[in-house]
């Protein structure tokens, strides 16, 4: 679905809105006495608008939460993120995903979307949670608690903007991860990958799954807690004795886009899944592994009907990978590529490329290099022509970013993902023939968009971290995930 692009121009207001209380019957034994929920406008555009909502639960824990309302002037959601939705004329109802269901006493869950219509002007309501209207108030022992969201949050702030700005609409919280920050700035995470650690200060799922060869016995491997590092000692146990590879990397964004290896048995093709204990590291200190890419391995799977955009939607991607295991086949990439796993024509494919290979010729160097797949080639810039802002990054741990409106700019950026800023490669016109983009909104891994139906992935690389978000993220956004990446601590 076509997501509004370039720039959000945040709403002049942002309501708080409180509903009526009574008693609140969930799913657990406990009943809770007391919510509010603040709703806010984060940006508009002409026919449509962004809104964060904050469910504060102020009694008992709630395992399990739908939250109602009603729109006011005709306006529909168009797209919605930590959470489920459905809608019925002005009705809406929206619920819990996996990682989110729960509320303890005095905290607070969030989530946010995109609608269609005026949403500056009308505020909804009649909200309830499971249910029962909130207040905004409770029994005199329970007061609201200022304890960190349990799921995914914009953040939105709960006063309202004297005036329209430029720079995103809320600031992250200090504890934000990438997908929490990309949220905050309007252009929420539709994809979300890792096999180190948790892209969502909230999220407390898996991250992948490994498979050992003794028995082909099977393992999911999560968290060590809410926002934190992979529970590699779970992989060391399972896979002791044997060898284990990773045939799935999950999406921590609650869409289910998670990527399966190309070959029989995952998603199909003729690749293989990476060994799983080619390269331990540590992040924050905690041990980790990667995803590590060798020719041969690769991962899929074909997004376009959950989120992830297609045709000229705009759209951003950053991940975090390794300048010391690299190679020139083609393609390690990360992105959005063709559902159809062949080479579909320009606009085709939106993924980031990192790599030696000099698609065009040219070249200053020897890499690796940060370059945009556009399908039909890997542009070091705005055209086939080398790029003289190029250069190498040839650091352990390396950011690369990409972001492109889908009509007219695209952005390449890159750097030490252990410290210092990003550093703009490019950021200009789209090459002759990509405008508009054709993307199809399958997500690659590891190879380029016509492998590996019919043949196997020639590229090597490293993959730590990365996502995929809908919209076409500010500069203040990047370089807040960049100083998170630098923050987490990878060694």
């Amino acid at each position: 679905m076509k997501i509004p692009r370039l720039r959000l121009w945040i709403a002049a207001g942002v309501a708080a809105v409180i509903g009526a209380a009574g008693a609140l019957t969930t799913t657990t034994a406990h009943a809770a006495t007391g919510c509010r929920v603040d709703y806010s406008v984060s940006s508009q555009w002409p026919g449509g608008f962004g809104a964060n909502v904050t469910v504060n639960n102020l009694g008992d824990p709630v395992n399990g939460w739908r939250l109602t309302w009603s729109f006011p002037g005709g306006q529909t959601i168009s797209q919605l993120w930590n959470g489920t939705y459905t809608q019925s004329g002005s009705e809406v109802t929206v619920t819990n995903v996996s990682y989110n269901g729960g509320i303890p006493s005095g905290g607070s869950t969030s989530f946010g979307f995109n609608g269609n219509g005026d949403g500056a002007t009308s505020t909804p309501s009649g909200f309830a949670l499971n249910g029962t209207a909130c207040t905004g108030s409770t029994g005199p022992s329970t007061t609201p608690s200022s304890t960190p969201s349990s799921t995914p949050s914009r953040s939105p702030s709960a006063s309202p903007s004297a005036s329209p700005s430029a720079s995103p609409s809320s600031t992250p919280q200090a504890s934000s991860k990438p997908c929490d920050i990309y949220a905050a700035g309007g252009t929420p995470c539709v994809a979300a990958h890792s096999t180190t650690r948790a892209l969502y200060r909230a999220y407390n799922g898996n991250l992948y799954q490994v498979r050992r060869s003794s028995d082909n016995a099977t393992r999911n491997i999560g968290v060590l807690s809410a926002g934190g590092v992979a529970n590699a000692a779970a992989q060391d146990s399972f896979c002791s004795g044997t060898t284990c590879v990773i045939t799935v990397v999950y999406d921590q964004s609650g869409r289910g886009n998670d990527v399966w290896y190309q070959g029989s048995g995952g998603a199909g093709g003729r690749a293989t899944p990476a060994k799983a204990t080619t390269e331990s590291l540590t992040v924050g200190g905690s041990k980790a592994y990667s995803l590590y890419i060798n020719p041969g391995n690769s991962y899929w799977r074909d997004g376009h009907t959950t989120g992830v955009p297609t045709g000229s939607a705009p759209e951003g991607v950053y991940m975090v990978t390794s300048g010391t295991h690299v190679n020139s086949g083609c393609c390690f990439d990360y992105g959005n590529s063709e559902t159809t796993r062949r080479a579909d024509g320009a606009g085709a494919m939106d993924a980031i490329y990192f790599g030696t290979s000099c698609w065009f010729g040219g070249c200053s160097g020897s890499g690796p290099w940060v370059q945009a797949d556009l399908e039909y080639g890997l542009y070091p810039g705005g055209s086939s022509s080398w790029n003289p802002n190029q250069r190498a990054f040839t650091s352990k741990f390396v950011t690369a970013t990409l972001k492109n409106n889908g009509t007219s700019r695209f952005a390449i950026k890159g750097s030490n993902a252990q410290s210092g800023s990003l550093y703009t490669l490019y950021d200009g016109a789209l090459p002759r023939g990509y405008s508009p983009m054709k993307k199809q909104g399958a997500i690659i891994l590891g190879s380029g968009g016509d492998c590996c139906a019919t043949n196997t992935n020639l590229s090597a690389g490293t993959f730590y971290e990365g996502a995929i978000v809908s919209g076409y993220p500010s500069d203040a956004t990047e370089n807040a995930v960049q100083a998170d990446v630098v923050a987490a601590g990878y060694r």
